[in-house]
């Protein structure tokens, strides 16, 4: 899939602002320092367009990127950050909810982690989640070039055993910098699309 145009995203805190032109739409979930703007930028092939920020916690809306005049990347609120107040961790929670259940032209979900660690219990709790609601799912392992080829056999299994993955359930290893993973996750797109 080629990207030929990316629009300024489309911001919303509640379904009334969501889109209304009925266009597939992909989910980007994961914690708040997962990387998931530079994961947007990586598919996308552009620098800076999804802001990231050293700063976790960032995102504090659902931003609906159209890609190709075609279908929806959505970003939401990274989940498991401590210095973002309860009441705000809460409101994410509801916004977040609120999509899931309502959104009839969600196709998928990326839920991105990190190679680098054991799954934390708030990523296992949100694939659970998700699961539950009987949706696509899946699992984008982002910084995999910051494990060496040696760890990567110890850390697929440590992922995949925690997560509970079954043997066809969908595991993407993907990083910025080598591009690993990118061609899965539009293939994955496009599977939808035609």
């Amino acid at each position: 899939m080629q990207i030929e145009s990316v629009e300024e995203p489309i911001i919303a805190i509640r379904v009334s602002q969501y889109p209304e032109d009925n266009k597939c739409e992909f989910l980007l979930l994961g914690r708040s320092n997962v990387g998931k703007s530079s994961f947007i930028n990586t598919l996308i092939e552009r620098k800076n367009f999804a802001r990231t920020s050293s700063k976790p916690g960032k995102t504090q809306t659902l931003n609906f990127y159209l890609v190709n005049k075609n279908f929806y990347l959505v970003d939401v609120p990274g989940y498991g950050y401590a210095s973002v107040s309860k009441d705000t961790q809460k409101k994410f929670g509801i916004m977040i909810e609120d999509y899931l259940q309502t959104r009839e032209n969600l196709k998928h979900v990326f839920l991105l982690i990190d190679y680098r660690h054991k799954p934390t219990e708030d990523d296992i709790l949100m694939y659970n989640f998700l699961k539950y609601y009987n949706l696509d799912i899946s699992i984008v392992a982002t910084k995999y070039d910051k494990v060496s080829k040696n760890g990567r056999v110890k850390q697929d299994k440590l992922i995949k055993d925690t997560l509970k993955l079954g043997e066809n359930e969908n595991f993407i290893p993907f990083s910025t910098i080598t591009k690993k993973g990118r061609s899965e996750v539009l293939d994955k797109i496009a599977s939808f699309l035609n």
